[in-house]
């Protein structure tokens, strides 16, 4: 059994993480579920219904978890030793490739998820317009989405060319334009922590991994290609006897001349793969030229890699300081009230609300003024829906927060309720539209009477 799952985890290495990591998710899993069950009394019958819900929650969990938690660590602790392995000139144990691919591109999937839930960052609004309660502008100008995702698809291609292609089958200058394009990549990974870190633990410990894994890729990357090219010399070297010495010795009238030559002199310089770090980094800069001229064709500037980070706030590398975030109550009529598009929802005032300024509509003073009626008229029953409204009403504004097409929805959704709500004032209160008025202003009914 041993030998079998040491054969699948060789043969599929990247299969093997996935599978381990949700194990290692539904083992924490279980054994949380179980903790919180020793603080009870313990019968047969419940704990059978707990290993029943325990399998759920597991399964779902497990997956949640090792997927979300568990698989980076893995990849990371992955790159981590096989750069080890190859600084100690060690054989590697598995193929890289492909494991590589997938951690770069879970990496930058990862530090989106992780700044949109721990962080509440909107990725599609820029500095200059008005959120709410506790959420960030996008850490990257959006005008700039082209040239930095430019940038991410030119380090892949580099890393594809370099380590999909045979040493023997490409000159060396395109193994070192692709190392110079993976500079860029992970040069933008460390720009990009830089811009995102502000002192929260648990996020920047998530945050680091993209970066380390980037740093680790390119440094074994360099170093595997430098070695494998000084293997193939020895080899031609030693084959067939064809010596670079008798090549070195063959005249001709212009030999003395053509190796006087500046393409001569930068092709012996490539071909000692010592120098291919330092070749690397110079043709970094002209490649990045390269793209940020062809980007200017299609519309980008040519200072946009800059703006990216600067035309932001809140960031570290922001120079924009953003309009103060309004407080929105999560009352998800609170939410479409402020959160619509002002034809379609109309609001109409601002009101307070548990201490915090809130924007209101008719809507929403109608729903607020039934909910009065109900509480004045049939307390037991006014308990139940309040109960019922905060067990539902918060998750679903928090969603219409995301988009103004949610809460438009939203808004329609509530019109035929509205109605009837509107309809019940009217025939069980004196002053229906007095009471309306009132709402969300901290005032009483007497102070609002019609004369």
């Amino acid at each position: 059994m041993k030998e079998r799952i040491k054969t699948f985890a060789k043969k599929y290495p990247l299969s093997s993480m996935c599978i381990f990591s949700v194990i290692s998710g539904g083992l924490l899993v279980f054994l949380l579920c179980l903790s919180f069950e020793f603080t009870k009394d313990i019968t047969i019958a419940s704990f059978l219904a707990f290993m029943a819900e325990s399998l759920i929650f597991c399964v779902v969990g497990g997956v949640a978890i090792g997927m979300c938690v568990v698989l980076p660590i893995i990849l990371t602790l992955t790159q981590m030793m096989s750069l080890w392995r190859e600084i100690k000139g060690k054989e590697h144990r598995m193929e890289m490739r492909h494991i590589d691919l997938v951690t770069i591109v879970l990496g930058i999937l990862y530090n989106i998820l992780v700044l949109s839930v721990l962080d509440a960052v909107m990725f599609d609004v820029n500095w200059n317009e008005v959120l709410y309660n506790a959420q960030k502008h996008t850490p990257i100008f959006t005008d700039s989405y082209p040239t930095i995702w430019t940038i991410i698809l030119v380090s892949i291609a580099g890393y594809c060319i370099v380590n999909f292609t045979s040493i023997r089958k490409i000159p060396p200058l395109w193994i070192v334009l692709g190392l110079a394009a993976m500079y860029l990549g992970t040069g933008l990974s460390i720009v990009w922590c830089i811009q995102v870190m502000k002192g929260r633990a648990l996020v920047e410990v998530c945050l680091l991994l993209l970066p380390i894994c980037c740093i680790c890729i390119t440094a074994r990357t360099v170093m595997r290609k430098m070695r494998e090219w000084k293997e193939r010399y020895i080899a031609d070297e030693n084959d067939a006897g064809i010596k670079r010495k008798v090549q070195e010795d063959i005249s001709c009238p212009n030999s003395k001349s053509m190796k006087q030559g500046i393409l001569f002199r930068c092709n012996s310089l490539l071909d000692n793969s010592d120098h291919w770090p330092v070749a690397a980094f110079l043709l970094m800069w002209p490649l990045l030229g390269m793209a940020i001229g062809i980007l200017a064709l299609f519309g980008q500037e040519p200072d946009a890699i800059i703006k990216a980070f600067t035309e932001t706030s809140d960031w570290n590398l922001s120079k924009r300081v953003a309009p103060q975030n309004l407080y929105m109550d999560e009352h998800y009529l609170c939410t479409v009230a402020a959160g619509g598009h002002e034809k379609i929802v109309k609001p109409i005032r601002l009101g307070v609300r548990h201490g915090h300024e809130v924007i209101v509509n008719r809507q929403l003073c109608i729903a607020n003024a039934f909910e009065q009626i109900l509480e004045e008229k049939t307390p037991k029953f006014h308990r139940m829906v309040r109960n019922f409204y905060d067990t539902y009403g918060f998750p679903i504004g928090r969603w219409i927060m995301k988009s103004k097409a949610a809460a438009d929805v939203t808004y329609f959704v509530m019109k035929p309720l509205e109605w009837m709500f509107l309809i019940v004032l009217y025939l069980i209160d004196v002053n229906p539209e007095n009471r309306i008025v009132i709402q969300y202003t901290g005032k009483r009914l007497d102070d609002f009477l019609i004369r």
